[in-house]
């Protein structure tokens, strides 16, 4: 926070769960943003407590035992300004389309709370190659947004070296810009309403409604084809021209 000229702050330490620290008159303190990036699939939580989770928090219901994810974005959005609330979470894309989880993802797109889908590309976290994805929620969607979801699929908006990964200033502002047009892009970038996703079982996965564009078109292929019967030929002739010269010193190809 320092680092970053931030002299007002609070850190504290717990199981968000079990016990969440950052109260406000013995409830969830509240926020008008909210950017999180918690602890993937934790399977020792307390699950039966969350069953009636004294601050409320299960608003969708009870995530697997074996996977707390839903857990923690059902404490998000808890704790976030019933007007002006809005959040991003960073998780791996299981949370878009697992089966065990269909009931809470669907009730969170019904009370059309997901305004975002973002899918990043490999390699951006130390120490892993995994792909993730960005779930932007907000509390109350401004009118051309109300019942939409848009999804980005930017996996292929980094830069890449050896096995490390970042967004260059380009990657980021492209990604930025498709989220607020909020226009579909070719392969890029599609807009779905709430009624088409849940009509998906509530499934998120971005492969799903932003279809990547052929690499080549028609005219592209021709122009491959004929090059590659260009290179042929060298091929061709150079090869009869190396036989020619072996032939030449006593050498049979």
């Amino acid at each position: 926070m320092f680092m970053h000229n931030v002299d007002e702050f609070l850190i504290v330490q717990g199981d968000t769960l079990d016990s969440p620290q950052i109260l406000e008159n013995d409830e969830l303190k509240k926020f008008d943003v909210i950017m999180a990036n918690p602890p993937y699939s934790v399977k020792k939580w307390s699950q039966s407590k969350w069953m009636n989770d004294p601050f409320g928090r299960n608003i969708w219901g009870t995530p697997p035992q074996g996977c707390a994810d839903y857990a923690f974005q059902q404490h998000i959005m808890k704790s976030l300004n019933t007007q002006t609330g809005r959040c991003v979470v960073l998780w791996p894309h299981g949370v878009l389309f697992r089966d065990s989880e269909a009931e809470i993802r669907k009730r969170m797109i019904e009370e059309d709370y997901v305004d975002a889908v973002i899918g990043l590309g490999k390699n951006l976290f130390y120490n892993s190659s995994m792909e993730s994805c960005l779930l932007v929620c907000r509390m109350k969607k401004p009118k051309e947004r109300k019942d939409k979801i848009i999804f980005i699929d930017a996996k292929d908006e980094l830069r890449i070296e050896r096995t490390n990964a970042w967004l260059e200033p380009q990657h980021r502002k492209k990604i930025s810009e498709a989220y607020w047009k909020f226009e579909d892009a070719e392969g890029f970038a599609k807009i779905m309403s709430n009624k088409e996703v849940l009509e998906n079982n509530g499934n998120l996965s971005l492969q799903l409604y932003v279809k990547q564009v052929a690499l080549v078109n028609e005219h592209d292929t021709e122009t491959l084809i004929a090059n590659i019967k260009t290179g042929q030929k060298q091929i061709n002739a150079s090869l009869d021209n190396l036989f020619s010269q072996l032939k030449n010193i006593g050498i049979e190809a």
